[in-house]
């Protein structure tokens, strides 16, 4: 009980031919294979880009890196809470 049997598929799959009928189904069949189609090649586009060496700055743009300043800073203390702020 509860499960899908062959004629459950046969019925559903008669209605859905009378709904849509054989040629709008094939045509629909046919714009997911193209939309499928064209997924793939937009797939294939991006790891195609991926593929490219990254372009270089010419050199009058490129300039040194300054050095990063690593050095560790006192931490501030914190103040002591005021009175009104207490309560």
């Amino acid at each position: 009980m509860g499960g899908f049997s062959i004629w459950h598929i046969l019925i559903f799959a008669i209605i859905l031919l009378l709904l849509f009928g054989g040629n709008r189904f094939s045509a629909m069949m046919g714009d997911v294979a193209k939309g499928l189609k064209s997924f793939k090649q937009g797939m294939s586009d991006d790891d195609e880009q991926k593929r490219e060496p990254p372009r270089q700055l010419p050199r009058d743009q490129a300039r040194p890196a300054e050095p990063i300043d690593v050095t560790p800073r006192p931490a501030e203390p914190a103040a002591p809470p005021r009175d009104d702020e207490a309560r």
